[in-house]
């Protein structure tokens, strides 16, 4: 892997980050943006009612940007840095993991992406829609999903070195159980001892958190599947295109 190649990888990871983030846009205006409406509508009829119908404060972004420009330009931007991110990883990663092709590789980071920045804390801490969660606890909150982000990386990381070191001794097989077994008691270790935060309403409908989160979740599926098809194809391209070094032939002396 030389240096043309890592660029090259990594100008077509942002694109299919891009790709991927226009995907996971259209999954989030259409599925979580109503569950976002239904919750400020709530919140705004409990605020409405606790001040007894005073005047409401003015928004200094209308709902309509947020739902559009702002909901576009986060997904966008986090598809270009995690597309880029991700395809360095994957040209890092290829050959060195087994005799895994391009498109295998993509698609093996990618769904190690979903699992670990996304699937691992989003199930101790999992997202909550406007008028859910305590204003006082929102920075606590936040750092908290952070750390298991990092820590479910690093274990992930650690998982794989360890599984590899495993691997002349116990076999591929058993060593990825071993491995991935270490990884799972570790997160619960995490969630038993981490604190944990339920601050949602009594008033709050369960099927509209439940709709919400699960909305969330659909985003990130569609752009880490969308980003490794796209991403896995492109670099496939890159390689089956690439043109041939032939080493240079020896002269036979003519005796």
């Amino acid at each position: 892997m030389n240096s043309i190649s890592v660029r090259a990888l990594l100008v077509r990871g942002m694109i299919a980050g891009v790709i991927a983030g226009a995907l996971a846009l259209a999954v989030a205006y259409f599925l979580g943006e109503s569950q976002v409406d239904a919750a400020i509508a709530l919140e705004e009829a409990h605020s409405h009612a606790a001040h007894g119908g005073g005047e409401e404060e003015e928004e200094l972004v209308s709902r309509t940007m947020q739902a559009t420009g702002g909901l576009a330009t986060a997904l966008l931007v986090f598809g270009v840095a995690a597309g880029g991110i991700a395809s360095l990883v994957v040209a890092y990663v290829l050959g060195r993991i087994g005799s895994f092709g391009p498109r295998a590789t993509a698609a093996l980071i990618a769904g190690a992406a979903l699992l670990t920045v996304y699937v691992v804390p989003f199930l101790k801490y999992p997202a909550n829609p406007p008028a859910v969660g305590n204003p006082d606890t929102i920075g606590k909150r936040t750092t908290l999903f952070f750390l298991m982000v990092a820590l479910s990386l690093l274990l992930a990381v650690a998982a794989v070195i360890i599984g590899k070191r495993l691997a002349p001794a116990l076999g591929n097989w058993n060593a990825t159980i071993a491995a991935a077994a270490g990884f799972v008691v570790v997160i619960g270790l995490a969630y038993a001892f981490l604190p944990s935060f339920d601050e949602v309403g009594e008033d709050f409908p369960a099927s509209l958190l439940w709709k919400f989160r699960l909305s969330t979740l659909a985003v990130q599926t569609t752009f880490w599947t969308g980003f490794g098809l796209i991403f896995g194809y492109l670099a496939e391209r890159l390689f089956v295109s690439a043109p041939r070094v032939d080493e240079p032939r020896t002269a036979t002396p003519v005796g």
